[in-house]
């Protein structure tokens, strides 16, 4: 993830700073204000949405319901559940609020256990997380999500979109299905799943959010010779780095490294991306590539840079570099990715998480509400945007 303060040239940038921090000086936000903020949210993501060729016509798709639930707004509550509606709209896993109610959707894939994809009239499970309620429960990729409470699943994707006003096509079906499938943070899930051989069973599943999972934050053990490192989630967190030394440390030259990422939905920071990938340079070396749309489109002139992972001294590895991947390798987890295939590392696994770009908090102006949604667009070092990158089959 990335923070929204002085990154952003124009015009745009310099009001948002001045109203944020005007915010924190003056009186409580009037209604009047909150109102004016989400009357300017749909402007502020077709200003700063990496992706805007993703909505209709480049336009946000301000539906007669978010028009009429945008001018209702009066207070903190009402702008941000209309800030949960509007992002909805971009069918963007990574577009999401800064602040959120206990009743809101879960964060996919952060707080998911199923990958749902539609196929012709079915809902396929074509992923699930390991040691999740999911898993434990018995489901398995090859089976069928077929409804969501009382509904069918296709009843009840088709009934998500109607609350906003908009319709289930496209990318917005299997968005729907795996939000659905994640369900609200507060409460249990209500899920039938079918079976490859035709069983149906109506599943109680606990959130993601009540499920405690204590793990360090890198593991790591001997498997045939290879060192397997294994990162949990913890791509953010400066305590992987150091133990992911430690890990590195006790390799012997030329010994295998695997480095799993496949539990590690939740992003992270390029410090603790670019720690991991010093191990395996002698030389400054590109590894993702970075865009900012917002500013070709204020200028005309397209910004882009390349980032480079750098040597550290006293940490090298020589050998081969093997990772693997999955649904829920996510954000940083995808970027990390990318730049070891750069430096020659074969990637394997499952099609990863398909997270959008890098997002940056940006405040709305009246009130502070921060909304997160992409900003910058990232491709890996051979220029294949990084959410079509795809691994080497298992």
């Amino acid at each position: 993830m990335r923070t929204f303060h002085a990154l952003l040239a124009g015009p745009f940038a310099a009001l948002t700073l001045a109203a944020a921090a005007t915010a924190q000086t003056t009186s409580a936000p009037t209604a009047e204000d909150y109102r004016q903020d989400a009357l300017a949210l749909p402007s502020l993501i077709e200003e700063q949405y990496a992706y805007v060729e993703r909505l209709p016509g480049g336009v946000f798709p301000n539906t007669d319901v978010l028009k009429s639930e945008a001018e209702a707004v009066h207070d903190q509550a009402g702008l941000l559940r209309y800030a949960e509606h509007a992002l909805i709209a971009l069918a963007d896993h990574h577009a999401i609020t800064g602040s959120s109610f206990s009743d809101s959707w879960a964060v996919t894939p952060s707080y998911s256990d199923l990958w749902i994809e539609p196929q012709g009239q079915a809902w396929l499970i074509t992923d699930v997380r390991a040691n999740s309620p999911a898993t434990n429960a018995g489901v398995r990729p090859g089976d069928r999500l077929t409804a969501v409470g009382d509904q069918t699943t296709a009843q009840a994707v088709v009934a998500f979109w109607r609350e906003i006003g908009m319709s289930a096509e496209g990318d917005r079906a299997g968005y729907a299905a795996r939000v659905l499938a994640a369900g609200r943070r507060d409460r249990p899930r209500d899920l039938t799943i079918t079976a490859v051989d035709g069983t149906a069973r109506r599943l109680s599943l606990p959130s993601l959010y009540t499920v405690q999972r204590h793990r360090p934050v890198v593991e790591s053990r001997l498997d045939d010779g290879a060192l397997i490192v294994r990162i949990n989630d913890a791509l953010g967190d400066r305590a992987t780095i150091t133990a992911f030394d430690a890990a590195l440390a006790t390799a012997t030259e030329g010994q295998t490294i695997v480095i799993d990422l496949t539990e590690t939905p939740s992003g992270g920071n390029t410090v603790v991306a670019r720690a991991i990938m010093g191990w395996f340079v002698d030389a400054p070396a590109a590894y993702q590539i970075h865009s900012l749309p917002a500013e070709a489109r204020e200028t005309g002139i397209e910004r882009r840079w390349i980032e480079q992972v750098l040597p550290r001294p006293g940490k090298r590895h020589h050998g081969p570099v093997e990772v693997r991947v999955g649904r829920w390798t996510g954000s940083m987890g995808e970027g990390l990715a990318i730049g070891l295939h750069a430096q020659g590392a074969r990637i394997v696994g499952q099609p990863m998480a398909s997270l959008l770009g890098a997002i940056y908090d940006l405040r709305l102006p009246r009130t502070g509400l921060v909304v997160k949604i992409p900003v910058e667009r990232l491709y890996a070092a051979d220029g294949t945007p990084r959410e079509q990158f795809r691994p080497a089959p298992k």
